[in-house]
């Protein structure tokens, strides 16, 4: 039972990615052709509110559902690092016209080929696993 309102979040995660058309690949293709604002608009709203939440939690000291402060750790930005992680994201992320989140919710579609994209997302989160140890972190 505790479990129910992560399944609601997930859902609720589904229909506003169908909806706001954010798992269609042609959406994905207008974006990176640079031929539409649509997901631009999404993503910044997204960043935009990311960012109000993170402020909230911050200013009020928010804690999770167990209680616990939620604490943000400062990382150390390596441009290299990100510049290298970003192009491999956004090729991928051209070439299937799916990021993470969205590709379960092509699944819940009966988008059945997004199957292969999750079968290479899986798979080079293994091989980075394999890799990391011996990368320039």
């Amino acid at each position: 039972m505790k479990s129910l309102k992560f399944i609601l979040a997930g859902i609720l995660f589904g229909i506003v990615m169908s909806k706001s058309e954010a798992i269609s690949w042609f959406r994905i293709q207008e974006m990176f052709r640079f031929q539409s604002f649509h997901m631009y608009g999404i993503i910044g709203t997204a960043v935009l509110l990311g960012t109000v939440v993170t402020y909230l939690i911050k200013k009020y000291k928010l804690r999770d559902f167990q209680g616990n402060p939620i604490l943000f750790t400062p990382k150390e930005m390596s441009v290299p690092r990100y510049l290298v992680g970003g192009t491999i994201f956004g090729l991928g992320w051209a070439l299937t016209g799916a990021c993470p989140g969205p590709m379960f919710v092509n699944i819940g579609h009966s988008y059945w080929a997004i199957l292969v994209a999750i079968g290479g997302a899986l798979a080079g989160t293994y091989v980075y696993g394999v890799v990391r140890d011996r990368l320039p972190h």
